[in-house]
């Protein structure tokens, strides 16, 4: 028969506290980092102040995108649907934010005018309203709106690439928020993985939408472009926000005109 000195248990014991203090660690700095986002969801404090966090936003970084999986696991349809709703709608804000930014000292000049027929996501075809949304069957919609994220993955890596060479005044403030947005698409992403297994749809019944990441040759195109491709990105981040509210709405069983 095999034995476990106590010695080896202590050790044992010893080493789960010390990877317990490292996971609660990493939470820290990530609610550290984020004080300033005060969302619906848990609630913390910092100093005199105090904030509200949702788990599934707050879960960037790969270590602490484990409490995504175990608040999703423990959380009902509704309740899910309220917590990436949350997200997208996070995830819309910030993006109208960092479109602030760049138009800040932006020659009008340099802007091109945004036609939703020259996104790359415009061959997907989406409801152009709440009362058309309410119409599609929940896996339809569900699908959109996975697609529209899964489309922007190589876009925004792209813009993050980009940012820190932008000739713009605030190129380190762009950047940075490119770096959340991106994160918090990711956040959005794993949400809605778990999502789909609740619903028990496939994870696979998405559409694919080809990007070209050509942003231009000199340093004035390349920001034109860079000022479009997030233009466009706001715009269908707003539809997923809106999407994900109608698919709350009906899980709430709420009435149309309700939503």
């Amino acid at each position: 028969m095999f034995f476990i000195s106590k010695t080896d248990q202590q050790n044992k014991k010893q080493q789960h506290k010390i990877a317990e203090r490292q996971q609660e660690d990493e939470i820290r700095k990530t609610l550290q980092k984020n004080a300033s986002l005060q969302v619906p969801g848990y609630q913390t404090a910092f100093g005199s102040s105090r904030y509200w966090y949702d788990p599934l936003f707050l879960c960037s970084s790969v270590a602490v995108l484990l409490c995504v999986a175990v608040s999703s696991e423990a959380l009902g349809m509704t309740d899910l649907l309220e917590r990436v709703s949350q997200i997208s709608d996070n995830l819309h804000s910030l993006s109208t934010s960092l479109s602030n930014d760049l138009n800040t000292h932006f020659h009008p000049i340099g802007k091109i005018m945004m036609r939703p027929s020259m996104c790359h996501t415009s061959s997907l075809q989406t409801p152009t309203d709440k009362d058309q949304a309410l119409r599609v069957p929940e896996s339809e919609l569900l699908s959109l709106v996975r697609s529209l994220l899964l489309a922007w993955s190589d876009p925004l890596a792209v813009l993050l690439t980009e940012a820190p060479n932008l000739v713009h005044p605030e190129k380190s403030l762009i950047y940075s928020k490119t770096k959340e947005l991106q994160e918090h698409s990711n956040t959005l992403g794993a949400g809605l993985e778990h999502l789909v297994h609740k619903m028990g749809h496939s994870s696979q019944d998405i559409s694919s939408v080809p990007f070209n990441n050509d942003l231009g040759n000199d340093k004035n195109s390349r920001l034109t472009n860079f000022h479009f491709l997030l233009s466009c990105f706001r715009r269908d981040s707003h539809k997923i926000d809106s999407f994900l509210k109608v698919l709350r709405c009906r899980a709430a069983k709420l009435r149309p005109e309700m939503c």
